[in-house]
């Protein structure tokens, strides 16, 4: 069966959750199947790929203003007053009412394309894949009507759709029960006042009108959810943890990519990746900072390299270890060759779903060591693959690097049953079949689903 596939994404070239959809996207026209992905900003040119036209949709006055900041455009990327005064003309002056929604605190709802997002295609898709629904580029309140047209599923790679306001509550768990009295606003997406009680029952009216087919990548989010606002709006559900492409992500010649990578060839490298690094919140950047620094003082006649993959900076020294800061790569296959280099990746996090970054390290045959927070103990197998240590456990972490830096047969050890592992359970082709099977049934199966769901509600 061929099926015609519509995913929204925020953008398309990006890490993370975007990088999922993007390959699936790809992925589901090498199978011979119709697949679009809806963005809020596209970043490329391929012609599958549809930007949301949600300035198109606005009022005459709101478009006099965006017209007034065009030429603004193409620079607010690299100048920050450029992008504030673009703001301020076509959301401030040219939106005088989303303006105030987010003085109110208020998650920004108003993208009225989204109402049209079905005829963006040119075929009438008959399966909606959503993905991140914050950026600023998607209205909620359209979700019932949509999931009434059409089957429409939900892969949640955080907890945004949870919660009133943040993408990750950490140790709060007002989202159970209504949110109110935040914690912390900062928390992205920040909101300026605490609404967090009316953003968190706008969701829950939402959801129960609305008729959705779930998938998380970790059983930790699924157990989120079904404590959650969105249970009650939930079809189906699924775990279906992401893949990575192998052929792309796999162990290399060590030597010959430090050579071509300017990596010391006798070095000890240590390797964290992220999308920025020093500034992530969701990141523990400061914890692995100082275990480097405590392993470099431990292991004074090795020379140490850490390297800060996804953040431009320049190189620092943490007593005799050096940190090289590397920005972002768009090509995947530049960013293997750093896994490939490294003897030991590191990933302090706070919070994380289910992090590409663990999975693509373990591919390469990259021992990693962890935090054992939300979705990563289901990645690593503790002593098998790498280790996991307490969040905010300095001593913990500079433990296993230095153990790992060290003892050579353990680390091979790790390195191949890390490969293994990676091909048996983390394979894009095993993603994307789990989601075009669970397409299929659920297109088999819908209407006979909703109605029965119906009948047990009433």
């Amino acid at each position: 069966m061929i099926t015609n596939i519509l995913q929204l994404s925020t953008q398309d070239i990006s890490g993370g959750a975007e990088k999922i959809a993007y390959t699936l996207h790809h992925s589901y026209l090498v199978k011979g199947h119709n697949s679009w992905l809806a963005v809020g900003t596209k970043k490329s040119e391929e012609s599958n790929i549809l930007e949301i036209p949600n300035d198109k949709y606005r009022n005459p006055w709101a478009k006099l203003w965006l017209k007034t900041a065009n030429p603004l455009f193409p620079i607010i990327e690299k100048n920050r007053v450029a992008w504030k005064f673009h703001r301020l003309l076509t959301q401030t002056i040219g939106q005088p009412k989303r303006w105030l929604e987010r003085q109110l605190g208020h998650e920004e709802l108003d993208f009225p394309a989204s109402i049209d997002i079905l005829n963006l295609p040119p075929q009438q898709p008959n399966i909606l894949h959503c993905h991140n629904l914050h950026g600023e580029y998607f209205d909620l309140r359209v979700l019932p009507q949509l999931s009434k047209q059409i089957p429409t599923i939900l892969t949640l790679h955080d907890a945004w759709l949870l919660s009133g306001h943040c993408a990750h509550s950490l140790t709060c768990d007002r989202w159970k029960t209504g949110c109110g009295q935040c914690p912390d606003l900062n928390i992205s997406p920040a909101i300026k006042r605490d609404a967090t009680a009316y953003n968190w029952q706008i969701k829950q009216q939402i959801y129960e009108k609305s008729k959705l087919y779930l998938a998380t990548p970790s059983q930790w989010l699924m157990d989120k959810v079904e404590q959650s606002i969105l249970q009650p709006a939930i079809i189906e559900n699924k775990v279906i943890p992401n893949g990575i492409d192998l052929s792309i992500f796999h162990p290399g010649n060590k030597f010959a990519v430090r050579s071509k990578l300017s990596i010391p060839v006798n070095a000890k490298v240590i390797l964290f990746t992220a999308n920025t690094i020093r500034n992530n919140p969701w990141k523990d950047y400061q914890t692995m900072q100082t275990a480097i620094n405590i392993v470099a003082e431990c292991l004074n006649q090795e020379q140490i390299l850490f390297i800060a993959l996804g953040e431009d900076a320049p190189e620092t020294q943490i007593g005799s270890a050096k940190i090289r800061f590397v920005p972002y790569q768009k090509h995947p296959e530049t960013v293997a060759s750093y896994y490939q280099a490294a003897d030991v990746y590191i990933h302090a996090a706070k919070v994380d779903t289910f992090p590409n970054t663990i999975l693509e390290a373990l591919a390469c045959g990259t021992p990693v060591v962890a935090t054992a927070v939300a979705g990563i103990p289901e990645q690593i197998e503790d002593g098998g693959t790498g280790f996991l240590v307490a969040p905010g456990d300095i001593n913990s972490l500079a433990i296993y690097i230095e153990k790992l830096l060290l003892d050579d047969v353990l680390r091979n050890q790790m390195s191949d049953r890390a490969a293994i592992v990676a091909k048996q359970k983390y394979g894009l082709e095993r993603m994307v079949d789990e989601y075009v099977n669970w397409y299929q049934h659920i297109l088999e199966n819908y209407k006979y689903l909703v109605v029965e769901r119906e009948l047990n509600q009433n």
